[in-house]
C-alpha cells in the first residue's frame, strides 16, 4: 500500500496524486471523503474545514493548487476535476459497487438518476434525494437511510462546506467512499455548461466562469490572494 507525503498550504494537507487513476486506487483501497481542494478552500479554510480535509483525502482540483505543489517539487501532480472523477468512479466500478446520491433541486437529482440509469445500464442506486434538507429530522432521518442500506459510494452535491460536514456525520456511521461535488448535477443533466476543453487544458476553466457569472467576484477574491500569495513565496 503506497504511503504519501501530503503537501501542506495554508494547513491544509493536499495529497500530491499524479492521475486520478492513483486516486481511484488509493481510495479504494482505504475508503474515505474525497475533498477537492483549490484555492477558495485553502485561502478560506478555518479550523473546522482544515481538520475534515485533513484527516480525509484531499486531493488539487483547482489549477492554483496544483501549481503550488508544483512549487514545493511536486512536478507530477495533476489537477482533477471532481466534476469529472464522480462519473469516472461510476463508469469503472457501476457493475460492482452501490450508490448513493443527495444534491440539488428534486427535478435535478430526478433527471441525474435517470440520465446515470440510461448511461450506465445495471447501476446499483440504493437510495437518493434533492439537496434541500431543512430539518435537523431531515437530516436525521437521512444519516440513518446511509447507515441502514450500506452503499459502497456516496455523492453529495450541496456546496462546501455544508457537503464535507454532512459526509463527514455519514461516515461516523457508515464507512464508504464519498465525494462532495458542488454544483456536478447541474453540469451533468446540462442545466450549468462547463467550460471548453480550451479553458480546461490551459487551466482557466475558473476564469470561464468568472466571464460567464461576474457575480461569482467575491469568491475570486480568493484565488487572487491565493495568487499574490504564491506570486510573493508564501506558500514555501
Amino acid at each position: 500500500m503506497k504511503e504519501y507525503n501530503r503537501v501542506e498550504l495554508n494547513g491544509v494537507k493536499v495529497y500530491p496524486f499524479t492521475s486520478a487513476k492513483e486516486l481511484l486506487d488509493f481510495v479504494d483501497e482505504r475508503k474515505g471523503l474525497l475533498v477537492a481542494v483549490n484555492a477558495e478552500k485553502v485561502m478560506k479554510a478555518n479550523e473546522q474545514t482544515r481538520s475534515i480535509i485533513n484527516n480525509n483525502i484531499g486531493y488539487a482540483d483547482g489549477a492554483g493548487v496544483k501549481v503550488a505543489m508544483h512549487k514545493k517539487g511536486y512536478k507530477d501532480v495533476v489537477r482533477i476535476a471532481g466534476c469529472d472523477l464522480w462519473l469516472e468512479i461510476i463508469r469503472q466500478s457501476h457493475q460492482e459497487k452501490t450508490f448513493y446520491l443527495v444534491g440539488g433541486k428534486q427535478e435535478v437529482i430526478d433527471e441525474t438518476i435517470g440520465k446515470l440509469k440510461k448511461e450506465f445500464p445495471g447501476i446499483k442506486i440504493l437510495g437518493y434525494r434533492n439537496g434541500y434538507i431543512k430539518t435537523k429530522e431531515e437530516r436525521t432521518a437521512l444519516i440513518e437511510d446511509v447507515v441502514t442500506k450500506k452503499p459502497d459510494v456516496v455523492f453529495i452535491a450541496m456546496g462546501s462546506p455544508k457537503q464535507e460536514i454532512l459526509m463527514s456525520e455519514m461516515m461516523n456511521g457508515h464507512k464508504a467512499i464519498y465525494q462532495g461535488l458542488g454544483g456536478s448535477f447541474d453540469v451533468y443533466t446540462g442545466r450549468v455548461k462547463r467550460a471548453p476543453k480550451w479553458w480546461q487544458e490551459h487551466n482557466m476553466e475558473f476564469l470561464y466562469r468568472f466571464l460567464k457569472q461576474p457575480q461569482r467576484f467575491r469568491r475570486e477574491y480568493y484565488r487572487l490572494k491565493f495568487l499574490l500569495w504564491l506570486l510573493i513565496g508564501k506558500f514555501k
